[in-house]
């Protein structure tokens, strides 16, 4: 079987009893989805997705990061839960239900995921919460597994002939090699130190905290001259504001979501001449601005965002985590939502011109650097620090496409989908990820309960910040 990737680890590491690695999602379906019948869809499938039949073999002592082991006795009745709101069950009951289940921790004794049915939606219908840890899969895995469940048509399609690698099947090694093993790598750690620190000098400007030392884009824009790269767009320089949701976060999480219309984002798109990312983008930062016009003012410098990229789509390589993050300013300090808009734009331009050339890999090597045994304290102790004293992102915003058709569970359709994400002490106490799906904008917000207690306040603001791009573009001659 496999052995997590350093990055990986990484997730399991930082894990403490506030910043919680799970990533989820949830579906709102029409009708009443019976729990047997969920079951049985996924006993038919469990061989198609390997992530769910997997569970950790640490390595003796720590001195290597853990392998995957196959799951022979999968409990199902474990996994696969149900729970029912009391009456009315409004969409408020549902998200803080939600709240509850995304800030409780996975049981590392077994594969790392649960799925929660949730009985008692208003207008008959049912949610579906599915979560999985981040060391499992990255947000492309993450729609594999929701894609196991799912089918184009309300009878299930008939699943294709198993293809099993030998290295799936396959049990981890005995604890005697994973200690040899361990103790190979860690002979090696100087070496992949070296190579980190000289394929980081060129991108020194990419990496949050560093990037503000001084110095810092003078080295790494001669060290990419001197490779001969040429010249890649300059990144700006991105300290953080200090805002209401910087710093440390608590236990508890507050959840909420809102649909937006697609053909209104898309109108505002082809109205403007931007991308649908740089709408979504504005998007919030419009919400953000109005979030914080009500909480302690609106700073007179930039956010910063950070972006999740996927690796994958830049034709890296690898198994497990293939995800880079890029930070963004975003213009929450300008008024007028147009140049709000266009200053969005400019910014994302740059930074995938910058991906395109030479993708963020810093953070997947930086992990590879450094010690397994070494690992777990010092991402905790990193994070605590940086998370008191310097905080390098305030808030997290994705955006990920999805398929425009409609879609089914055991029968019953998916109406909506919404993304429930990750905060952390470094990248702020606000996550809002959108999902589009069959017409629509599904937008989950992830808040610290502490920090932002009301993440329903930000759903209202979204649509707001929507409707004053349509107004800008309404007033547009035609």
């Amino acid at each position: 079987m496999p052995q997590l990737t350093a990055l990986d680890a990484q997730f399991l590491h930082f894990e403490t009893a506030t910043n919680i690695a799970n990533i989820a999602g949830l579906a709102i379906l029409d009708g009443d989805l019976n729990r047997a019948d969920l079951q049985a869809l996924l006993e038919r499938r469990l061989p198609y997705v390997p992530a769910l039949r997997r569970k950790l073999a640490p390595v003796p002592f720590g001195l290597d990061h853990p392998y995957w082991m196959q799951e022979d006795d999968l409990d199902l009745d474990y996994h696969v839960r149900e729970i029912g709101l009391p009456p009315p069950g409004d969409d408020r009951q549902l998200a803080d239900q939600i709240s509850r289940l995304h800030a409780r921790r996975l049981d590392r004794r077994r594969p790392l995921w649960e799925i929660y049915l949730i009985h008692g939606l208003t207008g008959g219908r049912m949610g579906l919460y599915t979560k999985i840890h981040h060391a499992a899969v990255d947000g492309i895995g993450g729609a594999d597994v929701l894609a196991a469940l799912l089918d184009t048509s309300p009878e299930p399609a008939p699943p294709p002939e198993p293809v099993l690698g030998p290295e799936r099947d396959s049990p981890p090694p005995g604890a005697g090699e994973m200690v040899a093993r361990g103790l190979a790598r860690l002979a090696g750690n100087p070496a992949y130190a070296v190579r980190f620190a000289a394929r980081a000098i060129p991108h020194l400007d990419e990496i949050p905290v560093v990037s503000w030392i001084p110095g810092s884009r003078i080295v790494s824009g001669l060290a990419r001259r001197l490779a001969g790269t040429g010249q890649a767009p300059e990144l700006p320089a991105l300290p953080a504001p200090r805002t209401p949701f910087s710093g440390p976060v608590s236990e508890h999480r507050r959840f909420a979501f809102v649909s937006l219309p697609l053909e209104e984002i898309k109108q505002v798109r082809k109205a403007f001449g931007v991308t649908v990312n740089d709408v979504v983008m504005t998007v919030c930062a419009g919400a953000l601005r109005g979030w914080l016009a009500a909480h302690g003012g609106i700073p007179r410098q930039p956010l910063v965002a950070g972006v999740p990229f996927s690796l994958r789509a830049a034709g890296v390589e690898g198994t497990g985590n293939q995800v880079a993050i890029m930070t963004a300013p975003l213009a929450v300090h300008i008024d007028d939502p147009v140049a709000r808009l266009h200053q969005v734009r400019h910014a994302m331009q740059r930074i995938k011109d910058r991906f395109s050339l030479a993708p963020a890999r810093w953070l997947r090597e930086f992990s590879e650097s450094m010690p397994a045994a070494l690992m777990g304290l010092a991402s905790r102790s990193a994070f605590g620090l940086v998370g008191q004293t310097a905080p390098p992102i305030n808030v997290t915003i994705s955006n990920v496409p999805g398929p425009q058709f409609p879609l089914y569970v055991c029968g019953a359709r998916l109406l909506t989908h919404y993304p429930v994400s990750v905060i952390t002490d470094v990248s702020g106490g606000i996550n809002m990820t959108a999902f589009s799906y069959d017409g629509s904008l599904d937008i989950g917000v992830v808040t610290d309960r502490e920090m932002v207690p009301d993440a329903w306040e930000l759903t209202v603001l979204l649509r707001e910040a929507l409707d004053e791009l349509r107004n800008a573009e309404a007033s547009l001659p035609h």
